[in-house]
């Protein structure tokens, strides 16, 4: 299981022009999931995610993490983090996990922020959607369950 964390001012996510979810403050997280990925691999992601401290503190550094600011996740399923771009000019998704089990995972994976206290709002799976967001820092990580 794959996240981009991208640190955000303000964050929203539509389909069919509508928004369907948004926050103020916190992060935008696009979460990838691949054959394998369990609850187990969602749960160390959560558990880094809201604790990672890139936040910045009253001297101005990286120190303080979501939990602690009281910020938001806006979390984006995003099958292409498994995009294999090796051959060719057209990316293979052969590695990202079917979607009725990427459905299962997304869906618990955010169950789980919402379990510790985490204001999470969401897109639609499966869905064409347009994320609009302010990356303040910029700061943007990728943390890959498979690192643990």
């Amino acid at each position: 299981m794959k996240a981009v964390i991208q640190r955000a001012k303000q964050a929203s996510v539509a389909v069919n022009d509508e928004i369907i979810g948004e926050i103020d403050f916190g992060f935008v997280v696009l979460l990838g999931i691949t054959h394998g990925d369990t609850i187990d691999d969602a749960a160390y992601l959560v558990n880094k995610i809201i604790n990672l401290r890139i936040f910045e503190d009253d001297h101005q550094k990286m120190n303080v993490s979501l939990k602690d600011v009281g910020g938001s996740i806006l979390s984006i399923s995003q099958f292409t983090l498994y995009g294999d771009t090796r051959k060719g000019r057209r990316p293979n998704f052969m590695n990202a996990a079917k979607p009725s089990e990427a459905s299962k995972l997304y869906h618990q994976f955010n169950e789980l922020i919402q379990q510790e206290g985490i204001q999470v709002e969401t897109g639609k799976f499966g869905e064409m959607m347009d994320v609009q967001f302010t990356n303040s820092g910029p700061v943007t990580l990728i943390i890959d369950s498979k690192d643990k």
